[in-house]
């Protein structure tokens, strides 16, 4: 359990999101929370930013988007937002590792360039940063995706057992994590993939705990592959990194089979 709702600074940024709402603006330092710094790696990720930014406003004190040599307008969306761009080679271990380097905050979260919080992200995220207990787990939110079919139901529900019985939330769920732990247990190493099972992994169940609000990611992906074919995909991807394959061979795979 996290302790009650008690910062002031995250009582006044809840607050200004329900009174005015999420909107396409820049942000204002005042409506940040203190010591929180969203780390994003990104490639040609300008169709889905506009949403992850807009439910972002109202949250960290810095936004650091790593950009992975886009060819559309995502660093100049990103800047446009008032987000710090660092560049970076391609690769979502790479880059978190680049976006790490540059944050500033104590508390780090990290989160897909296509995955945008849901309501009541900032006060389950306050509740955790204001209790001192915290510190010693990484904290991962419930998986959603914005597709209304039965398909992206069953996913769902799949995933949230995936976390209750082998304690491996992905990537797309977000963490947060505050920068000692992470130093701890060896920060994100520079895989070209699973870096997301990788650092689950060295956490282990007993550091890991869920947050009560949703992180819905586009489901773009798995209307076009379907959704069979792209969770198999995954899968299979999964039972190589358990078998030892090294990540680089998976990312080969996992891009000749189309991203």
């Amino acid at each position: 359990m996290v302790a009650p709702l008690s910062s002031p600074v995250c009582s006044r940024v809840t607050l200004a999101r329900g009174a005015e709402g999420v909107k396409n603006k820049m942000r204002k330092e005042g409506d940040t929370i203190p010591g929180l710094s969203v780390v994003i790696p990104a490639l040609n990720a300008a169709a889905t930013l506009p949403g992850v930014f807009a439910a972002l406003l109202y949250g960290p004190a810095e936004i650091i988007l790593v950009d992975g040599g886009s060819s559309d307008d995502t660093a100049a969306l990103a800047e446009a937002r008032g987000a710090f761009v660092v560049r970076a080679p391609r690769g979502r271990g790479l880059q978190l590792a680049a976006g790490l380097a540059a944050a500033r905050g104590p508390w780090l979260l990290l989160l897909h360039a296509d995955t945008r919080l849901a309501t009541g992200w900032e006060a389950a995220v306050c509740r955790v940063m204001a209790d001192a207990t915290a510190i010693r787990r990484a904290w991962y939110f419930r998986f959603a995706l914005d597709d209304r079919s039965p398909a992206a139901r069953r996913l769902e529900r799949a995933v949230a057992w995936r976390c209750r019985l082998f304690a491996l939330p992905y990537g797309d769920q977000g963490l947060l994590i505050h920068r000692d732990l992470l130093e701890r247990i060896g920060g994100i190493r520079p895989l070209p993939l699973m870096e997301d099972v990788d650092l689950v992994r060295r956490l282990g169940r007993a550091r890991l705990g869920a947050l009560p609000v949703a992180a819905v990611t586009s489901a773009a992906r798995w209307r076009r592959e379907g959704y069979l074919r792209r969770s198999s995909r995954n899968l299979l991807c999964l039972g190589l990194w358990f078998l030892g394959v090294p990540p680089r061979i998976i990312a080969r795979m996992y891009a000749r089979r189309g991203t």
